[in-house]
């Protein structure tokens, strides 16, 4: 016990330590301390180093409130350390649809990172979303592709430059540095980068990959109920690699973190509101085997229908019949798909009529979560006229999906609370 309460420290400061560089600092915890010179010290430091869009904010808030944290880690009951306190916090809403930051706010701040997340957090998400890789020595990481050219300096590190290997993954080869062939330190010692070009580079290199444990830690302990929403990601390729000591494989690894923070209930149960989750995969065989386990509500990722799934090798136009929709909702409470496998485009650049897939699904009692949501330019179709809130418009009210994965959880917040604001609902909810 005294091993995990260590741990919990380390990723903590880990965590404040990255923070600190000057990422954009949020309001983390309802918990209350008092400054102190150290705190003024680092607050000073902050200053000078963060960008001047940033300098607005208090960024001593996060740096002690994290501090905070493992405060309450380390005198925390030993039959379950990593429990946050019992506040009143704000609860989750549940009457518009979710608002799930994708990989954090990643299109303000590298993504999967603390900061990212923290930043969802700030400017209103409901869930923060992520995808768990494996390490080579069996962590838990948050991490988007199997390979970390793209997102990381590791290209950068002379020590790490033989290491590049070539796997078949989900049916073809690739060559790269993967995640399964770095130990958690290794990877530790890299900094994010952000994945686009076109979006604001002035956080690269700032900030560490984290372990699932470590974002699970931000949600709890928001000043609010904030779900997590975390996808097991490529599981075939995970367990062909990676080997535990004691037998068990990627997906037991996965829901033994979630359980281990208390994570468990059906949807809208009174466990599930005061910890909200959802779990999501593209491969069907991964929920199925998992809903043995644990029973919070699980949707199934859908890509684009001339695609196949890495494990069952069916494609998604099969995927998105009536019949196997019927078969996986014994698993799952929804659908996670493609945008454009709901309302497929023409000339590339304007909608096309949409699908039946939305209606058919609801008509299962299936929740619909389509992904990804991009306030860029090349990413919204014509009909939107360079308008990613016209965009929010269709889905919601036209289309009528029940969540939407968007890089730009602020846009999207400020969008429902035009159109369905948090205050008037509490009114409603308390008789007003």
């Amino acid at each position: 016990m005294e091993k995990q309460r260590c741990n919990l420290q380390e990723n903590i400061a880990g965590l404040s330590k990255e923070y600190s560089v000057g990422g954009r600092p949020g309001r983390l915890l309802l918990l209350k301390a008092h400054s102190s010179p150290v705190h003024e010290q680092e607050e000073e430091g902050i200053r000078k180093e963060a960008p001047s869009r940033s300098r607005s904010r208090s960024a001593m808030a996060s740096l002690w409130h994290i501090s905070v944290i493992v405060l309450v880690l380390l005198g925390g009951s030993d039959a379950n350390p990593a429990a946050p306190p019992h506040l009143d916090k704000k609860p989750l809403q549940t009457f518009r649809p979710y608002n799930i930051a994708h990989r954090g706010a990643n299109g303000e701040i590298p993504e999967e990172t603390s900061a990212a997340y923290l930043r969802a957090i700030e400017e209103g998400a409901d869930f923060i979303e992520t995808d768990i890789l494996a390490s080579k020595d069996g962590h838990l990481i948050c991490f988007h592709d199997v390979t970390l050219d793209a997102t990381t300096n590791i290209a950068e590190h002379a020590e790490f430059a033989g290491r590049k290997r070539t796997y078949e993954v989900e049916g073809a080869n690739m060559t790269g540095w993967f995640v399964v062939d770095f130990t958690l330190s290794e990877l530790k010692s890299l900094r994010v980068n952000q994945r686009f070009k076109f979006r604001d580079e002035q956080y690269n290199g700032k900030y560490k990959i984290i372990t699932f444990d470590e974002y699970i830690l931000i949600a709890l302990y928001a000043d609010r109920v904030v779900g997590i929403y975390p996808e097991i990601k490529s599981p075939i390729f995970i367990n062909q690699q990676v080997k535990w000591t004691d037998g068990k494989k990627f997906e037991d690894k996965f829901v033994d973190t979630l359980l281990k923070y208390g994570y468990k209930g059906e949807y809208m149960s009174e466990n599930w509101l005061k910890l909200p989750l959802f779990i999501q995969s593209f491969a069907p065989t991964s929920l199925i085997y998992i809903s043995k386990m644990i029973n919070s509500p699980k949707l199934f990722l859908i890509d684009d229908t001339t695609v196949r799934t890495q494990d069952t090798n069916q494609s998604y136009s099969e995927i998105t019949s009536n019949g196997y929709l019927s078969f996986i909702r014994k698993y799952v409470i929804g659908i996670g798909p493609w945008k454009d496998t709901i309302v497929p485009p023409e000339n590339k650049h304007y909608l096309g009529p949409p699908t039946d897939l939305v209606a058919r699904a609801h008509a299962l009692n299936l929740q619909v979560h389509p992904y990804t949501f991009r306030n860029e330019n090349s990413y919204l179709h014509f009909d939107f006229h360079q308008d990613p809130y016209a965009e929010y418009e269709y889905w919601l009210s036209e289309i009528g999906v029940d969540g939407l994965f968007t890089d730009f959880t602020g846009s999207l917040h400020k969008y429902q609370e035009w159109t369905t604001p948090y205050q008037k609902q509490e009114k409603k909810d308390h008789g007003h």
